[in-house]
């Protein structure tokens, strides 16, 4: 468990919250939520800007200090809670798991993030079909990378038998693809890891459905 308070402020079906509560739940470590509701604009407003300046989900209270994106979070995390890891012990492989991980936080999730779905509707007219092909656009082909890799292990999580830290950014870009209504059917071993994550207590506390704030 913690020795000290924490509180992480998010959004409940935010991908990068997501990630981070799963994280979270690995370390079992205890923490409590606040809410920022991104619909309703809750990001914006003064009290949260005096938290996180840029105004995005999610941040971390800990320690009298606040840190923001969800990478940074969760390398902290791993930095001061090492067991459990979720990364390698070798630093090639480390680097590696590091790369898979950046195929979503860098390449699939950015571009399908509800400012730039903003963004698509209010400056460009697009409609839920548009949106729908804009972010499959971009989660095939890093899905198709993924999908290859963990065909390749063979193990039950994305790296391995004990789940890591690609699968913190995979499961929650799953869901994502889901609500995009993406065909996730090419996809046989990241379905094999949802299956098993969805079965894992720190997957399911950590679904966007079991939050306090969900729908």
């Amino acid at each position: 468990m913690s020795d000290h308070p924490m509180i992480l402020h998010g959004y409940w079906r935010s991908g990068t919250s997501y990630r981070t509560r799963i994280a979270l739940n690995l370390k079992g470590l205890s923490y409590e939520q606040r809410a920022i509701d991104l619909r309703r604009g809750d990001q914006a407003g003064e009290a949260y800007r005096a938290l996180n300046v840029q105004g995005l989900v999610p941040a971390l209270e800990v320690q009298g200090q606040v840190i923001t994106q969800s990478p940074a979070i969760i390398e902290w995390l791993e930095e001061r809670y090492p067991d459990p890891p979720l990364l390698p012990h070798d630093p090639l492989e480390r680097a590696r798991v590091r790369a898979l991980a950046a195929i979503i936080g860098c390449d699939i999730h950015p571009l399908n993030n509800l400012r730039v779905l903003t963004a698509l509707k209010g400056q460009f007219g697009a409609d839920q079909a548009a949106l729908d092909a804009w972010a499959a656009r971009w989660i095939r082909p890093g899905f198709e990378a993924l999908n290859a890799h963990v065909s390749a292990r063979g193990a039950r999580f994305a790296h391995g038998d004990q789940p890591g830290l690609i699968d913190c950014y995979l499961v929650p870009q799953i869901y994502s693809a889901r609500r995009f209504n993406v065909d996730l059917s090419p996809y046989t071993a990241l379905l094999r890891v949802e299956e098993n994550a969805s079965a894992h207590k720190a997957f399911i506390d950590a679904h966007p459905d079991n939050q306090p704030d969900a729908d």
